[in-house]
């Protein structure tokens, strides 16, 4: 049961229409759920260190209505609503105290949301206890559960008013007028330059700044945080390693999967509303008996409402069919995606095997080693930006050097006897 525990922090954005799914999922208001694992008898030992006491919509409202927050300049379907998602393998609670350890870390990461968000642009904060690890569960023997921290906030800078050229105070032009707390999301995540290790931005061979995505520093800050608190025997998230493609992958799968299985309820939903219309004994009776053959004619006549009553049937079945062919094409189209996330994911697993083998015998030998490759790269990288730089400041002081013999032999020939002899000769020819 070794496993390698790692850390995860990672952001979902949502509009105001799609922040509703993950307020049902969040805050526990659906019936059933597509994920198997929720334990809906377990959802009382979920906690909330901030609860919404309404909507997340109607909270941000109430944000609005008291100016506490921005939506100027946003477009409608602007994402609006961040989560932040937190996460380590459940065996790593398992084995330091289980439930109640758990509570205590993820109120830690709360404190770590509000430091990261403003206190007062949560909305939501909620430690989800209720969904089974199945594959620990099965090597423990016992029911073993997914602790996780749900955070939905809202993402706000500060922003700057300025006066502009219409103000009647021309003195104003330019100056502040206000500051707002402008809801922005790309705004609040934006990259960072990376530097090095003197302190000084790094820059790639065409001179572009080298940054680091927003994400990451969050991964960076998440993981020190937690650890400065003394929580440890746990690792950073790896920066584009295997495991994070993995991770991503399974959430891939898992989520292909949980539209599949959402796609086929429908065509079973449509398939039995498509039965119930065309199969009660009686409607299908009175169709059979419908009409009575003119005399001396093949053709059927039909009273009023018996007619009517058959179109309405074959509309029903006409559009009950079409439904139907257009959900089993879909069905078929993501089982084709799932398969290929599965196929990739296999073959992700084949090739890494070695790493992750090594990783549950000597983790912290694996750690240093790859820290090891990546310091010494970090410091190629600094001489080859040295040896660049020196290079550089060589040629231009070279260029200055020859600039400076250039004036000097011009100032050298401008004193000399045979400028001057040149310069008598030009005037006393004009």
């Amino acid at each position: 049961m070794d496993k390698t525990n790692y850390s995860v922090a990672r952001v979902e954005t949502y509009t105001k229409t799609s922040i509703t799914k993950a307020e049902r999922h969040n805050e526990r208001k659906n019936k059933s759920y597509s994920n198997m694992n929720v334990d809906l008898s377990q959802t009382p030992n979920n906690i909330h260190y901030k609860r919404c006491d309404t909507t997340y919509n109607e909270k941000l409202k109430e944000f609005l209505d008291i100016g506490q927050v921005s939506l100027r300049g946003l477009k409608k379907d602007a994402k609006l609503f961040d989560e932040l998602i937190f996460d380590i393998n459940s065996d790593y609670f398992e084995k330091h105290g289980g439930y109640e350890f758990a509570k205590e870390f993820y109120e830690r990461a709360f404190n770590f949301a509000e430091q990261e968000m403003g206190s007062d642009n949560i909305i939501s904060a909620i430690m989800h206890a209720d969904e089974l690890n199945t594959s620990l569960s099965e090597e423990y023997g016992k029911p073993i559960y997914h602790y996780h921290l749900h955070v939905i906030a809202i993402p706000v800078v500060k922003k700057e008013i300025k006066w502009s050229k219409r103000c009647k105070d021309k003195s104003l032009i330019g100056t502040t007028r206000e500051i707002i707390n402008q809801v922005s999301h790309s705004k609040k995540w934006k990259s960072e330059q990376l530097v090095d290790s003197f302190g000084k931005p790094v820059y790639d061979k065409n001179g572009k700044a080298v940054l680091v995505k927003s994400y990451s520093l969050l991964q960076d800050k998440f993981f020190k945080y937690m650890s400065d608190c003394g929580y440890k025997d746990f690792f950073r998230g790896e920066k584009g390693s295997q495991a994070e493609h993995l991770d991503n992958l399974q959430f891939k799968i898992k989520k292909d999967t949980e539209r599949l299985e959402n796609i086929t309820s429908q065509v079973e939903e449509k398939q039995s509303t498509f039965d119930n219309i065309m199969k009660f004994d009686k409607q299908i009776k009175g169709i059979s008996d419908l009409g009575k053959q003119k005399r001396f004619s093949k053709k059927i006549e039909l009273d009023p409402q018996d007619y009517n009553n058959l179109v309405n049937y074959a509309k029903k079945g006409i559009v009950a069919d079409k439904e139907i062919y257009e959900l089993n094409n879909r069905i078929y189209n993501l089982r084709n995606t799932v398969d290929k996330w599965k196929s990739l994911y296999n073959d992700i697993v084949e090739k890494t095997k070695d790493y992750f083998h090594a990783i549950k015998l000597a983790p912290e030998k694996v750690a240093n080693f790859f820290k090891g490759l990546f310091d010494k790269e970090k410091q190629d990288e600094l001489q080859r930006q040295r040896e660049e730089y020196e290079k550089i400041q060589a040629e231009q002081k070279a260029r200055e050097e020859a600039r400076e013999k250039a004036r000097q032999e011009k100032l050298n020939y401008k004193n000399s006897p045979e400028y001057k002899k040149k310069r008598r000769a030009d005037r006393d020819a004009r």
